[in-house]
């Protein structure tokens, strides 16, 4: 059996092209990742700014009823008559 004198290069060859297969694969994994943790970020973002949104017009709507009561009861109070007696001194 002949040995080949170019078997080095060879060897080199397909050892560089395992190590750039390997390399691209952690980068890929790595992108992955990445894109799937913004995801994440963005969702946890978006829900927090929804519930905020909800919140605050539950807050508003509720002021709103609030003084609708208020105003209709100071109606109710104003119609009454009041009995007023003179005092003498």
């Amino acid at each position: 059996m002949l040995l080949n004198p170019f078997y080095p290069f060879n060897f080199l060859k397909i050892s560089s092209l395992k190590a750039t297969i390997v390399f691209l694969s952690i980068l890929l994994i790595k992108s992955n990742l990445l894109r799937l943790k913004g995801g994440l970020i963005g969702g946890l973002f978006a829900l927090i700014l929804i519930s905020g949104i909800f919140a605050s017009s539950t807050i508003a709507l509720g002021s709103l009823v609030y003084a609708y009561r208020l105003k209709k009861k100071s109606k109710l109070d104003d119609n009454q008559m009041q009995d007023l007696e003179t005092v003498n001194v």
